[in-house]
């Protein structure tokens, strides 16, 4: 198995953990299209998931500065620290990257191949390329963050680290890695952002040795930018990184990064001017922003998605027909036009419609809308001595989603109570901790390794309703394992038919993640996770 090198610019998907949003659903908005063209119903349709077409965007301009708005406070630069940051690709730059089709090919990496069908591979680096403090980006810098990611149990990577047996410096710049068994995805934990989990963002060794435990303060890398100052909750800074592998790149000489978490507020400063690009979580955001002619839009639906989770362990959805019951119960006509203005992006499947891995037998399996036939299984759990009354957990920003959730169970004969939680505390006190019956969360993905795997496999770090299926461990497995196309389609196809009569969450919506942007801002080059590269971007001023 060989990856072609990489082009100069080529589009990405990533796995989108939407996990980002750390359980946040998207809320209501004001109606409006694709393509700044006024509508004011149907769903939201892919627009630029992946970027803009460089080639139509005329010749580049260098210089000037970019200010960004983030959703949120960065917690650390460092890799090995779970957390939202989408600053962190433009000091580290990545050894691969995924395509629009969720595959991968090279990036800041010369090649990667496999001479064994996934169980050895081969990872070389371009010996041009060399970290910003001046020392060079060899296969022992490589070693050492991965180690990182091995001995940090903690690491958003130490999953897809723990595989590893062995690392050897074959020569200066080439890294063997030896699998504990084959895994013909393997490249693809080198392409992912560093929300979900990476090991192809590499951080200088020497920087390590003199930072320590500071270096999430202190970023060095090889990227198109290096950093300058962060002063939290203002503004982090960056300035172009004269050494950059690519020559001729960046075009930008600085980019400014803010947090702006009010989602109005971020809104507000991309419409007003007072940031070039907003990285939009909601379609509050996303669908004035598609209606605004002085913006542009970037936006991709994703898989998975929002949905409910079930937890498994407790009554009452350790038994599937409460779990089928609130599906039914759950109208998602009615949430569209009360929350979502008509622009509600449906979820019936694990897969979105355009994926390789869905089939539209999946959706058509999923239950449909039925409150008679909700409230029947409501009726049989009690009349087996079951007790339907259950609490329902959700942030305080998703009031009117707790309030709807409590009048559609109503409807079918169930009483709830409603919880509210801040997302700071709902995060880590609800979900991670499984103390729920059922709750809210966002958990979309491109790349169906490892967002599948995250999701559904028995012990898969985003598993938190505890579902367990052996025979969907298995065929994740072997999709995970195979090198050969056919197989991986083949068992993806089945896990989405399986978790269509399992239910082990409650889909309802593909997610919202946007990049919103002035019109003169070119060359965006993202996932459509929100993530982006940009060695290329540039400004029409």
């Amino acid at each position: 198995m060989r990856i072609r090198p990489a082009r100069t610019r080529s589009a990405g998907r990533v796995v989108t953990i939407l996990v980002a949003l750390l359980g946040m659903l998207a809320v209501a908005a004001c109606g409006a299209a694709g393509g700044g063209k006024p509508n004011n119903g149907g769903p939201i349709a892919a627009v630029n998931p992946y970027g803009s077409d460089l080639a139509a965007e005329g010749t580049p301009k260098n210089g000037g500065t970019l200010v960004l708005g983030m959703d949120r406070e960065i917690v650390s630069y460092d890799p090995t620290v779970q957390n939202s940051n989408m600053a962190a690709m433009a000091v580290y730059d990545s050894l691969m990257k995924l395509t629009p089709g969720g595959k991968f090919e090279p990036f800041m990496a010369k090649s990667m191949t496999s001479p064994d069908q996934g169980r050895t591979w081969d990872l070389a680096l371009r010996p041009e390329v060399t970290f910003s403090d001046g020392t060079p980006l060899d296969a022992q810098a490589v070693i050492t963050n991965v180690q990182r990611h091995i001995d940090k149990v903690s690491s958003p990577a130490h999953a897809y680290a723990a595989q590893i047996a062995s690392m050897t410096a074959t020569d200066p710049y080439t890294v063997r890695f030896a699998l504990k068994a084959p895994l013909g995805v393997f490249p693809t934990v080198f392409a992912q952002p560093i929300t979900y989990g990476s090991l192809g963002l590499i951080v200088s060794p020497a920087a390590l040795q003199k930072y320590g435990t500071d270096i999430g303060r202190h970023p060095v890398g090889a990227g198109p930018f290096t950093f300058v100052e962060w002063i939290p909750d203002s503004h982090a800074t960056f300035q172009k990184n004269p050494t950059y592998w690519q020559q001729g790149l960046p075009h930008l000489d600085k980019l400014e990064f803010r947090p702006i978490p009010d989602t109005d507020s971020r809104l507000a400063s991309i419409q007003n001017g007072d940031v070039d690009v907003a990285f939009g979580g909601y379609s509050q955001e996303l669908v004035p922003a598609l209606n605004n002619p002085n913006l542009k839009v970037y936006y991709g639906p994703g898989n998975a998605g929002e949905y409910l989770y079930f937890n498994f362990a407790k009554a009452p959805f350790d038994d599937r027909r409460m779990r089928e019951a609130v599906i039914r119960g759950f109208d998602l006509n009615a949430l569209g036009a009360s929350q979502y203005n008509n622009r509600l992006v449906t979820a019936k499947s694990l897969f979105e419609e355009a994926s390789p891995y869905h089939t539209d037998a999946a959706s058509q399996e999923w239950p449909a809308y039925d409150p008679a036939k909700a409230k029947a299984l409501v009726d049989e759990y009690k009349a087996a001595g079951g007790n339907p009354t259950f609490t329902f957990k959700t942030t305080t920003a998703r009031r009117a989603m707790g309030e709807f959730i409590q009048a559609q169970m109503a409807a079918i004969g169930i009483t709830i109570d409603v919880q509210y939680y801040d997302l700071a505390q709902f995060s880590s006190k609800v979900v991670q901790s499984n103390d729920f019956q059922l709750t809210t969360w966002v958990g979309g993905f491109d790349s169906a390794y490892p967002g599948a795997v995250r999701l559904l496999h028995t012990g898969g770090n985003t598993n938190y309703g505890k579902y367990s299926n052996p025979q969907v461990d298995q065929l994740l497995d072997q999709a995970a394992a195979t090198s050969d196309d056919t197989t991986r389609t083949q068992a993806y196809q089945q896990v989405e038919s399986i978790v269509g009569k399992d239910l082990p969450v409650a889909f309802f919506s593909r997610s919202y993640l946007s990049t919103i942007t002035k019109p003169q801002v070119k060359g965006i080059d993202r996932y459509t996770s929100r993530d982006m590269f940009y060695a290329n971007t540039w400004v029409d001023r």
